[in-house]
């Protein structure tokens, strides 16, 4: 039986266990512990693994098998999401307010439950984004902040980490501009981590973990020094 491997603070930042030592329940638990300093996030993301947990729990990182992605080509716009993207004059924007997209991720859901996204996640991802990895694609509306995503950019990869909406197809609009963006930015991989009914509708497909970690090792191994994307 695998068992959980623990890290401590003080252990190297790539001191993470082969992925494959990964658990299968829950699928791709592969450690607990350390902290979520720039280094090692950017250690953990370039092997494929990222940090989910919730308040009051250690710092879990996880790679399941399969994961979940997107390829910029596969992007899936419905009937009604090209009828939004050209009547609801909606303003797109890129990392002029990354703080706020990140709290307004964090807010409570109408399905109930909490939000994993605690204040030692906004602290650190805001920090990566002051360094110019974390990026914020943002839809606003009359001056307000209606909808958007954020995620981590490394070479030709995008790890996505989560999107809120506060009008209808504010999310999936933003997403529309960040594919666009992220294409002209030679980007081949976007990253969703875990495919949910409405990720897959956009053209979001579960791959095999080990193609993933190929990619994300091919993709990732001439990461450019980072760069503002703000667009406003």
């Amino acid at each position: 039986m695998r068992s959980l491997c623990w890290l401590s603070r003080h252990a190297r930042v790539d001191a993470f266990p082969p992925v494959s030592e990964a658990l299968t329940e829950p699928n791709g638990l592969l450690a607990a512990g350390g902290d979520l300093s720039p280094e090692r996030l950017l250690a953990a993301y370039r092997r494929g693994i990222f940090p989910w947990y919730q308040e009051g729990q250690p710092i879990l990182w996880w790679s399941p098998d399969p994961r979940a992605v997107l390829t910029p080509g596969a992007l899936k716009v419905s009937r009604s999401l090209r009828r939004s993207l050209k009547n609801r004059r909606f303003e797109l924007r890129i990392d002029t307010d990354f703080d706020s997209v990140v709290a307004a991720c964090a807010e409570p859901r109408d399905y109930g439950g909490g939000t994993w996204i605690t204040a030692e996640m906004a602290e650190a991802y805001g920090l990566l984004h002051r360094l110019g990895w974390a990026h914020s694609f943002e839809t606003w509306q009359d001056g307000q902040l209606v909808g958007g995503l954020y995620g981590v950019g490394i070479g030709r990869v995008f790890f996505g980490e989560s999107m809120f909406k506060r009008e209808t197809d504010a999310s999936k609009v933003a997403l529309v501009h960040a594919v666009e963006h992220l294409r002209s930015r030679d980007v081949e991989l976007i990253d969703c981590q875990v495919a949910s009914a409405h990720t897959r509708s956009l053209g979001v497909a579960d791959i095999p973990r080990a193609k993933f970690l190929s990619l994300v090792h091919e993709l990732c191994a001439e990461s450019a020094p980072p760069q503002t994307w703000r667009t406003a």
